[in-house]
């Protein structure tokens, strides 16, 4: 990554370690409080995570400290940063952005705060995208729009076992409309203007992990894109069943990625949630 600009996103972008570390992009952490325990997401163990959501334990998620992003600012002006895009999850899902905005007040170079409009890999490969753009030398405005065009044309599609998670989390936004349908109905879902809305509905799990592929390879059409299939906790037959499938029939297909769901975006999906990220490179 250039040293004049510097990329920092948070981890509902879900982006791999490997991958954030090769792009130079600063991860700030947002909370988790799990019963009486709050913490740093990363620091959660996932599969004790996902027994306490099975056991009832009540579960909540918590922007970034301030000084979290703080310090990653003031971090990236020490390594020679003259300017930081500072890309997060939508503002309609998180405090997450207020926080950016409150410590980049305090940061004595200029920050620039993005809302993408969404999250999970959507958000990731914005990120990687302005890293990119810095790492090949463009300036500043140049970086922000390559994260803009990546958030603006990705999209997140996902499929969950139940929508009671997201009912407890309060982050269930237009899929309201999807509580009180037959157990056997599964519900597929996607961002629409920043928050949680329907994408379709199919009877059982298999007819609906199908769907799920099926719009997804709609959603691609003859476009180059990146896909990201990601999971929390379910079988991980799954997601390799996916991945292939989207292998064999994504004629433009880039990257493809596994990633696992960060716990925090696992926390309002639930166990067993399953998403697609297609993502048209530009």
């Amino acid at each position: 990554m250039s040293a004049s600009i510097a990329v920092i996103t948070d981890s509902s972008s879900c982006l791999p370690e490997q991958l954030a570390a090769r792009w130079g992009i600063g991860v700030a952490q947002i909370q988790l409080h799990v019963g009486d325990h709050l913490d740093d997401e990363h620091r959660f163990d996932r599969a004790e995570l996902i027994e306490s959501m099975r056991a009832g334990t009540p579960v909540s998620t918590t922007p970034p400290d301030p000084g979290a992003f703080f310090w990653a600012y003031q971090d990236a002006a020490a390594r020679g940063a003259s300017a930081i895009v500072s890309v997060h999850i939508s503002g309609r899902m998180s405090a997450t952005l207020e926080a950016a905005r409150e410590a980049a007040q305090q940061v004595r170079i200029p920050v620039h705060i993005l809302d993408s409009g969404t999250l999970g890999m959507s958000l990731g490969f914005a990120a990687v995208s302005a890293a990119r753009a810095a790492a090949a030398g463009a300036q500043v405005d140049r970086v922000i729009a390559a994260a803009e065009r990546r958030f603006r044309t990705s999209t997140e599609l996902v499929y969950v076992d139940t929508l009671e998670y997201l009912r407890r989390g309060g982050r269930i936004g237009a899929a309201q409309s999807m509580l009180g349908t037959a157990l056997s109905i599964k519900p597929l879902l996607t961002v629409t203007g920043g928050e949680v809305s329907p994408a379709a509905r199919a009877r059982g799990v298999k007819r609906a992990l199908g769907k799920l592929v099926d719009l997804a390879v709609k959603t691609a059409g003859t476009q180059q894109v990146d896909v990201a299939v990601t999971r929390f906790g379910g079988p991980d037959e799954r997601e390799f069943e996916i991945g292939g499938a989207l292998r064999q029939r994504v004629a433009g297909l880039g990257e493809a990625m596994l990633v696992e769901a960060s716990t925090v975006i696992g926390a309002h999906v639930g166990p067993g949630a399953i998403g697609i990220t297609v993502s048209p490179v530009a």
